[in-house]
């Protein structure tokens, strides 16, 4: 059925794109990703064969955004410890042992303030959290002033002053490792750091041996590489942590709004038309 083929709709990486793929279907005019990131995909590899590729940017960043958010709450908050306290059959604990980090007041600094980012800093506003971000541009002046954001042009600055680190890059050559022992370093002793872009933009030796010193407070990852963590990774084994599937996108609402974007972006492409979420190769 290969030269019957004419869209290829991606699904949690599935099918895996490659030269033979490509060359197996002679007729693809459009691969459609169900997700922003597309990493996975090598962009230049598929436009070479006049295929043309989509996201679903519109689709994601909310849920994703709610993803962070939730992830900044309960590391703040300890849940995942107190959760397994509250049902422990002794019930038996000092206060000071579940005392968490007040989140109102507190520096909430998003590295990548994307159409992602910035819906993030929208939720930390509703939070009364201060807000510093980091990106390649600065945003407008009254995006900035809608959710009182104040713009870091060195990452280093946003990283000494944070209580909390958001991570929330596209993963790409400049982005790979981004956070390692360095920058972990700078961070206060009492911060935590918030991972929902991609696995590898975290440097994972330097992330443990930070966690295990006190180098940071603690950490709360969606995201891992691989994924899942070989189930006798170190990460696995610390109690300053949290770790959760990449969970980002995993709604009901945003599965169907997902295939929704997918779906326009192939029917475009089937009809010449421009695609609304087109990606070129960089």
């Amino acid at each position: 059925v290969g030269k019957k083929v004419q869209a290829i709709y991606i699904w949690w990486h599935k099918p895996v794109i490659n030269k033979e793929l490509l060359q197996s279907l002679p007729n693809l005019k459009v691969i459609a990703n169900s997700g922003v990131g597309m990493d996975h995909l090598d962009l230049k590899l598929i436009a070479s064969f006049g295929v043309k590729m989509a996201n679903a940017p519109h689709a994601v960043s909310s849920t994703t955004a709610d993803t962070g958010m939730a992830l900044l709450l309960a590391s703040a908050r300890r849940l995942v410890e107190v959760h397994s306290l509250s049902i422990s059959p002794s019930m038996e604990y000092c206060e000071a042992d579940i005392l968490g980090v007040k989140v109102a007041g507190a520096t909430l600094g998003i590295i990548g303030m994307g159409r992602i980012g910035y819906k993030i800093a929208l939720r930390a506003k509703a939070f009364e959290m201060n807000i510093l971000y980091h990106n390649r541009t600065r945003r407008k002046v009254q995006e900035e002033q809608a959710v009182g954001a104040t713009y870091c042009k060195k990452i280093d600055s946003l990283l000494q002053q944070a209580d909390f680190v958001m991570l929330v890059v596209s993963l790409t050559p400049q982005t790979h490792k981004l956070i390692g022992k360095r920058e972990l370093e700078l961070m206060k002793p009492t911060a935590t750091l918030i991972n929902i872009s991609r696995g590898a933009v975290v440097d994972q030796d330097a992330l443990v041996a930070a966690l295990q010193t006190g180098v940071i407070r603690a950490a709360a990852l969606d995201v891992t590489s691989p994924e899942p963590l070989p189930r006798d990774h170190p990460l696995l084994k610390l109690n300053n942590i949290i770790i959760t599937p990449h969970l980002g996108i995993k709604t009901d609402k945003a599965a169907y709004m997902i295939t929704e974007e997918a779906v326009e972006n192939i029917l475009a492409a089937l009809s010449g038309l421009p695609l609304p979420s087109e990606v070129l190769p960089s």
